[in-house]
């Protein structure tokens, strides 16, 4: 069964209102468009993990896998009037995470580790935790946008 809802609902945060544009959901795919904030990267990271527990899987490397993507997405990778996607993609071996978001000008780099001796930097390291916790991630370059993919492998 697939459940698609057009139309936008409001859910109210604070001071702000998220926008949540659109929904599709069935048994092994979930989508979910989010208004670009710091809210709306915490709502999807909130929205992953009650998705992948519904569907009775790990989800605390999930969880931070999503935070990243999502937090950059709004952060770095926003465009005024313009969402970012969250994805989750299930097969029987492989949980894939999408987040797509429309600046293609302004790919993700992994900054390497600190030499010992200089000073660490207060942000950048975000990805190196996808890095750690996923099987496989990369960057996907798309005609309008970007999309930054992680996968976790559910055979262990």
């Amino acid at each position: 069964m697939v459940t698609t809802r057009w139309g936008s609902r409001r859910v109210a945060s604070g001071r702000n209102t998220l926008i949540i544009t659109r929904t599709s959901t069935s048994a092994s795919h979930y989508t979910v468009l989010l208004s670009a904030t710091r809210k709306g990267a915490r709502l999807a990271r909130l929205l992953a993990t009650e998705r992948i527990r519904s569907w009775g899987l790990p989800h605390e490397k999930a969880a931070l896998i999503v935070a990243e993507p999502a937090a950059n997405a709004a952060l770095h990778g926003r465009v005024p009037g313009r969402n970012f996607r969250l994805s989750l993609n299930r097969t029987p071996d492989t949980l894939r995470i999408e987040v797509k978001d429309p600046r293609a000008d302004r790919l993700p780099v992994v900054r390497p580790k600190t030499e010992t001796g200089e000073q660490p930097r207060e942000s950048g390291h975000g990805l190196l935790l996808v890095e750690e916790f996923a099987d496989r991630w990369g960057v996907r370059p798309e005609l309008i946008g970007k999309t930054i993919w992680a996968e976790l492998d559910l055979s262990v």
